[in-house]
């Protein structure tokens, strides 16, 4: 299969190990694999149409949701899991090297797979994630939700979430999961009603499921002491009032990363959603500073 029959605009799928990867094309320019967060959540929220101006947007969705397959054991869901995917399709589409971006959890896939395969990267763009979870990164995101209410004090809607968001922890469906995440969903904007028209129809359709969240990590994420050693042009790209991966993180990635550049704009986890004039220009030029440095 040649790399124009792989990167046609529309859906496809391939099979990795014996398990079921769709991914979605658009666009035209050097190829960027887009991988969503979660883990669990519909790839669509990360739809970037600005970008497929200048770029082959090459949008998967992440093995356990969607169309895509399912694991046999829920406890298999691991970030080397979904690593390995992105190299199947990576191979699959036959390009020597693509950007590889990755948003929130997307964006640990994003490094675990920069750590092992440096050399299939033209760069990697790491947008409200971190290089690090484990006790201090939940305690600080839970106290950062608590506030929210007191925050967004002049939006009443704002009381209810951090009561919602263990119950959407809690789902045992999909429906459920579902429902409740998006009652969730403003918790991830600096302001959601202020710009609720024009993200409330994205929202409405927005789909996660359950299996993924039964992932068994070995360990809390931490890649800062291996992050020194990669080599990999890096756009970090962080939301000042973003409650579960703020720029507090994005700042100690970009410290542990030496080939990085950071952005932090006036936002939330949804940089795409709420700054997208900003977000897709340091993209793109992102991208045409390497392009320029290839040539």
């Amino acid at each position: 299969m040649t790399l124009a029959t792989t990167l046609t605009p529309g859906a496809h799928q391939v099979e990795i190990d014996g398990i079921r990867q769709v991914y979605h094309v658009a666009g035209t320019g050097p190829v960027c694999l887009v991988h969503s967060g979660g883990p669990g959540m519909s790839w669509e929220y990360l739809r970037m149409p600005a970008l497929e101006a200048h770029l082959t947007m090459v949008y998967l969705e992440p093995v356990g949701t969607g169309a895509s397959g399912r694991l046999t054991d829920r406890r298999d869901y691991r970030i080397d899991a979904y690593a390995r995917f992105v190299h199947g399709v990576l191979d699959h589409l036959g390009a020597p090297q693509a950007y590889l971006l990755g948003h929130s959890h997307g964006g640990f896939v994003a490094q675990r797979y920069a750590l092992d395969h440096p050399d299939r990267l033209a760069g990697l763009i790491l947008h409200s994630t971190s290089p690090v979870t484990g006790p201090e990164f939940w305690t600080d995101a839970m106290a950062n939700l608590a506030r929210l209410p007191e925050r967004l004090a002049h939006r009443p809607q704002a009381a209810a979430i951090p009561a919602v968001f263990p119950q959407a922890l809690a789902a045992t469906d999909d429906e459920t999961f579902s429902v409740l995440m998006r009652q969730v969903l403003p918790a991830y904007f600096a302001d959601y009603w202020a710009q609720e028209d024009e993200l409330a129809p994205a929202f409405a359709a927005f789909r996660a499921w359950i299996d993924p969240s039964g992932g068994e990590e070995p360990a809390p994420f931490d890649v800062r002491d291996e992050l020194g050693f990669l080599d990999v042009p890096a756009l970090i790209v962080s939301g000042d009032q973003d409650f579960i991966c703020g720029s507090r993180w994005g700042r100690m990635l970009h410290e542990a990363l030496p080939t990085s550049q950071l952005l932090v704009l006036d936002c939330g986890h949804m940089a795409h959603l709420e700054r997208p004039a900003a977000f897709s220009r340091a993209v793109v030029e992102f991208v045409e500073g390497q392009t320029g440095s290839a040539a």
